[in-house]
């Protein structure tokens, strides 16, 4: 499964993993939300509620495309956020990693308040 992910100048694709999570997400689409920027990350509230899985966790790497269980949100991961210790990437608490984008880098330009449209590709 793909979908595309729109910001602003910025059009992205992401491929999703087989989880529970990028099910539920994809079934939902196409959701809209108004982006929030902390650090490097972009996040938004969606219309889904789930729980973390098994294998949700802190630390992502960049590109990630995740859902983060406390604030029903949303994730893209593109660089280092307030919670990072050294290099790492790290959400503010666990998240359900779902997809990856190849390049997330496109994402720095997004500023907060910016539309974002995520739809099936």
């Amino acid at each position: 499964m793909k979908i595309k992910i729109f910001a602003g100048n910025v059009e992205s694709v992401a491929e999703l993993e087989n989880t529970k999570t990028a099910k539920e997400i994809y079934g939902a689409l196409p959701i809209e939300g108004s982006a929030n920027r902390w650090g490097d990350e972009i996040y938004f509230v969606i219309p889904v509620v789930l729980g973390a899985e098994d294998n949700a966790r802190e630390v992502v790497e960049n590109g990630d495309v995740a859902y983060w269980p406390e604030g029903c949100c949303f994730c893209i991961f593109f660089g280092k956020t307030p919670d990072s210790k050294g290099n790492e990437i790290r959400a503010s608490s666990k998240v359900n990693v779902f997809g990856k984008i190849k390049d997330a880098s496109v994402f720095k330009n997004v500023q907060n308040g910016e539309l974002i449209i995520v739809e099936k590709a």
